[in-house]
């Protein structure tokens, strides 16, 4: 829609329009009558929160008689050949992981120290091995994350992935949302003995427990390494939504890490309100490759005189950049929730009362 198209009749009823006016009618004159119409255009024209959340497909190359033979040769080789092979080298990893984890976790009760190490490296394996179905190529840059005190790793966040290529490298105890199906039984046996912490977003309480353990954990010597997703929603890999203030008000150190995935062979962003998850690693495992820059940066503290609110955004600023990510000012959970009755309701107010004023000004 052009602002400056003079035939705005074409956009308006004809019984809205005074017949007997021969000058013509910009839109931006309609646009002019409040600035709730200018707000809302511009939201429409620009609207960034939207554009955080959009899976983008990539562009069609099998458009010509040339191509589409490689196209159809590429899908016969991806589903009928790649697929089967990494679905037999997860299923071998499984049988591994769990004939080795199962005794490990019950035979080994008495000897803490043990078993957590063992079951340190076993989490690392099925990752490894969960990367390896998707022919992950994962490039690591920077020192590798210690089991320290008083730290805590904070990530972007693209997709569940995440953490599996962050878990291979190094058994975090991180803090998540809770989630059904299997992914929830993975969740209350597998990942709780890494100390992970979970949490219902639409629970008050939840989150106040989550909180206390989280401020319990950074203080044990023998705690895995807590890894936080401040965004608390996947984002998809071109923007950062704003992180939450949780994990830079527990006065620690603060150990930023970025992800980069390449999109050159799979979008590897989980929009969770088109496809389970299931869906996701059938379309990452059915993919050439996964491709995976992590970069793990340097800790930051709090400054003197500096809000957790104010830290949260630098250390957000150190991720975007390094990452190549689009800052924009919106909470990811508003993906979740609907503007409440009492903010729409404001608005009207506004609206009904601009009106008001222009109609008796005339």
């Amino acid at each position: 829609m052009d602002i400056d198209r003079p035939n705005i009749e074409e956009y308006l009823t004809p019984d809205s329009i005074n017949n007997t006016s021969h000058q013509k009618l910009l839109l931006r004159d309609l646009l002019d009558i409040s600035p709730v119409l200018t707000e809302a255009a511009g939201a429409i024209i620009d609207d960034s929160f939207t554009r955080c959340f959009k899976s983008n497909p990539p562009e069609r190359w099998n458009w010509n008689i040339y191509l589409f033979p490689l196209w159809c040769f590429g899908v016969v080789v991806r589903y009928g050949i790649l697929f089967p092979v990494r679905v037999l080298v997860l299923t071998i990893g499984w049988i591994i992981f769990l004939s080795s984890f199962i005794p490990v976790h019950f035979l080994l009760k008495g000897n803490d120290k043990w078993r957590r190490k063992l079951e340190r490296y076993l989490v690392e394996l099925i990752c490894s091995f969960f990367v390896a179905s998707w022919t992950g190529v994962v490039k690591y840059h920077g020192p590798r994350p210690s089991m320290r005190p008083q730290q805590v790793f904070v990530a972007n966040h693209t997709s569940m992935i995440d953490f599996i290529v962050l878990e291979q490298m190094t058994a975090f105890a991180v803090i998540m949302q809770k989630h059904p199906g299997w992914v929830g039984l993975l969740q209350n046996t597998i990942l709780d003995s890494l100390g992970c912490i979970w949490f219902n977003r639409t629970e008050a309480t939840d989150r106040e427990i989550a909180a206390r353990k989280l401020r319990e954990h950074i203080k044990g010597s023998d705690n895995n390494p807590l890894l936080i997703f401040p965004e608390g929603t996947c984002v998809n890999n071109q923007y950062t939504v704003m992180f939450k203030k949780g994990a830079f008000e527990l006065g620690c150190t603060v150990c930023p890490i970025a992800i980069k995935y390449n999109k050159i062979f799979v979008d590897a962003f989980w929009n969770s309100r088109q496809q389970s998850f299931t869906m996701h690693l059938f379309r990452l495992m059915t993919s050439w490759a996964v491709v995976c820059d992590v970069w793990y940066l340097e800790p930051q503290s709090l400054k003197p005189g500096e809000t957790p609110i104010e830290f949260a955004e630098r250390v957000r600023d150190i991720i975007s950049v390094r990452a190549g990510l689009k800052k924009v000012p919106w909470d990811g959970y508003l993906k979740y929730s609907r503007p409440s009755p009492k903010h729409t309701e404001q608005k009207q107010q506004i609206f009904a009362e601009s009106v008001l004023r222009r109609l008796e000004d005339k």
